[in-house]
């Protein structure tokens, strides 16, 4: 979308590599007006910045709305409590008044809301009054700025909203994609069993063709129970990339391995009355084999080489007398 996504994007944040610890600036540049809440809520976040940094109790603020993480409670939220505790909190979350009175409903800032309640203390929040499609698009676009999403939680996020019932320029906007780079992460995630994704996690570093590749499995293999065996066998810390490609290469593996065996032979020696060895039947979907080694029955082997015709020609005939096959 070029052009049209950065006129929307609604409010100016720090790039996309900046750390918890580093402050907001100060000052914003100039943006066009935009018509509509979404626009509204560009137009006045410099002076909300300034002006409406409030000071709130974890425990007054509901972790509502839509989840765009697999993981919150993981190792990252105690490395940002630390940074916390050390330095304070210099960004601002952003929550909306919540229909009780003295509550608030999180729009964005679920990692530094969980840090702070772990650590104890004051949130600083900015208060704004939003509706559901521009506080949408607020989470989407600040989650995308500071930790960029994986390919599989972008899908899930999608999904989410999708059957939520938010319009589909409403999860554009939120997430920076096109039409089609939307419609990627949903063909993927549609094809991919309930549970899998929550037992992989996020798996940073792992995209649309990698996802689509596996999803592509499920079509002969049970994904979810090869997933819990295949986890079940890793270590607990095991990065979420790793278990990706642990379960794809044993559902790899496994396809090989059927589509071997269908379409493989079926392998017999034959023995005589006192178990000796005589030849193997080979018999697969095209072709029948009688193979005889020389070197272990040499004698057998030569007999045979000057009757195999006739003895085929015989066993040919016998088959048309039995089946009523003969003309």
């Amino acid at each position: 979308m070029g052009a049209p996504l950065m006129a929307r994007n609604i409010f100016n944040q720090p790039p996309k590599d900046e750390k918890e610890s580093a402050a907001p600036s100060p000052t914003a540049p100039k943006a066009a007006k935009l018509p509509g809440s979404v626009g509204g809520l560009r137009d006045s976040l410099r002076e909300i910045t300034a002006n409406s940094i409030r000071d709130i109790e974890p425990d007054q603020i509901e972790m509502d709305g839509l989840r765009d993480r697999l993981v919150l409670e993981d190792s990252s939220i105690d490395e940002l409590a630390e940074s916390i505790r050390k330095h304070g909190q210099q960004v601002p979350i952003m929550v909306r008044p919540s229909a009780q009175p003295d509550r608030y409903r999180i729009i964005y800032g679920r990692r530094r809301l969980a840090a702070i309640r772990m650590i104890g203390g004051t949130v600083k929040a900015i208060v704004r009054t939003l509706d559901d499609d521009a506080s949408l698009i607020a989470q989407g676009q600040e989650n995308n700025l500071r930790l960029d999403p994986s390919f599989i939680e972008k899908s899930l996020f999608i999904k989410e909203m999708q059957e939520s019932g938010y319009k589909p320029n409403v999860i554009q906007d939120a997430l920076g994609l096109t039409r089609q780079g939307v419609s990627n992460h949903r063909v993927v995630i549609e094809q991919l069993p309930e549970g899998l994704v929550q037992l992989i996690g996020p798996a940073h570093g792992i995209g649309r063709r990698q996802w689509g590749d596996l999803a592509a499995f499920s079509k002969k293999i049970d994904l979810v129970n090869t997933a819990k065996k295949v986890i079940a066998a890793l270590p607990d810390d095991t990065p979420s990339a790793e278990k990706f490609q642990a379960v794809y290469s044993a559902c790899s593996n496994k396809a090989r391995s059927d589509k071997k065996q269908a379409n493989g032979s079926l392998k017999s020696v034959v023995k005589d009355a006192d178990g000796s060895s005589v030849g193997t039947l080979t018999v697969d979907q095209k072709t029948i084999a009688i193979k005889i080694a020389k070197k272990d029955n040499p004698e057998f082997g030569q007999w045979l080489e000057e009757r195999a015709e006739a003895a085929l020609l015989q066993i040919f005939e016998q088959w048309r007398n039995e089946s009523g096959s003969g003309s």
